[in-house]
């Protein structure tokens, strides 16, 4: 079975790119795929299995 986990990321204007990547590392060590990254970064959609 999976889980899913929704997150609307606040980067902010200065230094976006790094604070994406710090974001998406973080919940890679926490085990979540990255599902769907909308278009213009509103929400990220994380997925991992949830008998892990």
């Amino acid at each position: 079975m999976k889980e899913y986990k929704v997150v609307v990321p606040r980067l902010g204007m200065l230094k976006r790119i790094e604070k994406m990547e710090d974001l998406l590392n973080q919940y890679a060590r926490q085990g979540w795929v990255v599902k769907q990254i909308a278009v213009n970064w509103s929400t990220i959609i994380f997925e991992r299995d949830k008998n892990r």
